[in-house]
């Protein structure tokens, strides 16, 4: 059995002077909505073994405030270059490259490709998935790179406005 977690990252700051697209920070709003996604999981028993990242800033601040609330062993965070400006495919590239020991993972990316990667998945199709919303997946597989012949389990989709 595999689980996969897809999150986008938490709000983020726009429109700093002199700040690039890859150096947006996160929000102290993100930050509070990214923990009330935290307690929805936590209360889910959400523990994955491994979170991988975009290497922007807004994504690896959000995937570091989940490593923290979630009690994932820091070394469990692995940042990706391609998720900073992937689409949906390259997602699924991602996950082929995991270990078959790994049943559970987080992806910590942007969108729209989160958005597109999450409805590659379902039949009643979402958009966009907001800032800190995450969907979350079971697949009867042994390996990662069987995944897409399974039809996916979906068992939750949460973002912070549904938690009040």
């Amino acid at each position: 059995m595999k689980t996969l977690y897809v999150m986008r990252h938490a709000k983020s700051a726009w429109g700093e002077p002199g700040l690039g697209d890859f150096d947006r920070p996160l929000l102290e709003k993100g930050k509070k909505r990214t923990k009330k996604v935290i307690d929805y999981l936590l209360n889910k028993r959400v523990k994955p073994e491994l979170i991988i990242t975009s290497p922007a800033l807004r994504a690896l601040e959000t995937a570091r405030i989940m490593l923290h609330g979630l009690h994932v062993d820091k070394d469990a965070l692995q940042e990706e270059k391609s998720i900073y400006t992937s689409d949906a495919g390259q997602f699924s590239d991602v996950l082929f490259d995991i270990p078959a020991s790994v049943s559970s993972i987080m992806i910590v990316g942007h969108n729209p490709a989160v958005t597109e990667f999450i409805n590659s998945f379902l039949d009643v199709k979402i958009d966009p998935i907001p800032t800190s919303g995450i969907a979350a997946f079971e697949f009867n597989a042994d390996d990662w790179n069987e995944i897409r012949k399974t039809d996916p389990k979906v068992k939750f989709i949460i973002y912070p406005k549904m938690l009040g």
